[in-house]
């Protein structure tokens, strides 16, 4: 009775981590920024557990592995399209652009359809085993999270040009699937030899976290994303 019960446990955190994005999703189009940021967090709990829970208990499908990635989509993909749409509505339109604003907030979606794109991808890369092949979903939502949130005031005012976010959304997009290797966190031991990368990865996210606050986030994933490419050239 118990190893029927426990089979169900990495399925039920994935579901959790669903019903979060979900809410996540809400919150952006409603344009509460704070609270969308909070429940993809929480998504990202729910994300990094239900795969350590399933390897603790052995309970590995293919029912798991589908649901995942489908959590991972609206969590990660749905989610930070919305919170993107939303500041895209919000945001100050030149007058030579104004006949864009009401099209350039759907450009926001290429997040949710390249996260998807990126989803399908890992699923059948046995490349991506201990590390990974382009920008992981979870960071990405992170990012942009982290980004409106932490500098919404600004986002907003006429010195940020649509544009801008709209090259970022692309520029993003495309680092989701694009065929450069990123490290992954997983620690094997505490070795500093064995985690070199981890290690000066984390030491440097201490001070961003403290002297950007909220737009730490984001910061730490432009961080993740410039030591990939330097190790990469290190190889």
């Amino acid at each position: 009775m118990a190893n029927i019960f426990t089979k169900y446990i990495p399925n039920t955190v994935t579901c959790l981590n669903l019903f979060s994005g979900c809410i996540a999703c809400v919150m952006a189009f409603e344009a509460r920024y704070e609270l969308a940021f909070i429940f993809i967090i929480l998504s990202a709990v729910f994300d990094f557990f239900d795969g350590m829970l399933a390897r603790l208990l052995n309970a590995h499908s293919p029912i798991g592995k589908d649901l995942d990635s489908l959590a991972d989509d609206i969590s990660f993909g749905a989610a930070p399209a919305f919170i993107i749409f939303s500041l895209f509505k919000e945001m100050h339109y030149p007058a030579n652009i104004e006949f864009i604003a009401p099209y350039m907030p759907y450009a926001a979606f290429l997040i949710a359809v390249f996260s998807g794109l990126r989803l399908a991808k890992f699923n059948n890369d046995t490349r991506q085993t201990t590390s990974f092949i382009g920008l992981p979903v979870p960071a990405n939502a992170l990012f942009w999270g982290s980004l409106i949130v932490g500098a919404h005031d600004f986002l907003i005012t006429p010195a940020c040009h649509p544009v801008y976010i709209l090259i970022l959304v692309i520029l993003f997009s495309w680092l989701l699937v694009s065929e450069i290797p990123m490290f992954s966190l997983k620690f094997k031991n505490l070795s500093w030899k064995d985690n070199k990368v981890s290690f000066i990865f984390l030491i440097i996210c201490i001070p961003l976290l403290i002297l950007l606050g909220i737009s730490g986030f984001a910061a730490v994933i432009v961080w993740y994303i410039i030591l990939s490419l330097f190790t990469r050239k290190n190889k």
